[in-house]
C-alpha cells in the first residue's frame, strides 16, 4: 500500500499543502516537484508566507485527490536539500524556469513522510488505510456505518 501511494504521488503531483499559521491551519495549492523514496520535495520563494510559516512551525501535510483516490502525507519539513536535487527540480519544472532565471533564487524543502493515509473510494467497501512510516504499522480506517473495521 505504501509503494502504491507513493506511485500515485509520482503520477499526480498537484495537491494542497497545509501549514500552521498562529495555531491555525492554512492551505494552498502546491506541487510536489519530486518524489524520492518516501520523501516529497517542493520549491517556493523565501518571500512567501508558506516559507515563513514553515520556518516558524515545520509541521506540514500534503494531500492529492484524483478520481476518488486520495493520498495525504504528514511530517516535519526540512530545508536541507542538496544542490544536485535543487538543480534537478529546477531543470525538470517548466513553471519554475518560467518564473526564475536561476535555481538558486528559490528555496527548496522536503517532507520526509511520517504518516500517510490512502483512500480509494471507488470500490465498495472503500479502501481506507493509515500508515505510520516511523514504526512501519499500517491499519485500516473507518469505512462507513455499513462496514466495520
Amino acid at each position: 500500500m505504501i509503494e502504491q501511494a507513493f506511485n500515485f504521488l509520482r503520477e499526480h503531483n498537484e495537491g494542497v499543502l497545509a501549514t500552521v499559521s498562529y495555531d491555525r491551519p492554512q492551505t494552498r495549492a502546491f506541487q510536489a516537484m519530486k518524489v524520492e523514496g518516501t520523501t516529497l520535495f517542493f520549491a517556493t520563494s523565501n518571500k512567501k508566507a508558506v516559507y515563513s510559516q514553515l520556518q516558524a512551525n515545520p509541521n506540514a501535510e500534503f494531500i492529492v485527490l484524483v478520481d476518488k483516490v486520495s493520498v495525504r502525507c504528514g511530517g516535519t519539513v526540512s530545508f536541507d536539500v542538496d544542490d544536485d536535487r535543487q538543480r534537478w527540480i529546477f531543470d525538470h519544472n517548466d513553471v519554475l524556469r518560467r518564473l526564475y532565471d536561476d535555481y538558486r533564487q528559490i528555496v527548496y524543502f522536503c517532507l520526509p513522510v511520517e504518516q500517510l493515509e490512502y483512500y480509494d473510494l471507488r470500490p465498495t467497501p472503500p479502501i481506507v488505510l493509515h500508515a505510520n512510516l516511523n514504526d512501519g504499522t499500517v491499519r485500516e480506517g473507518f469505512k462507513g456505518g455499513k462496514f466495520s473495521i
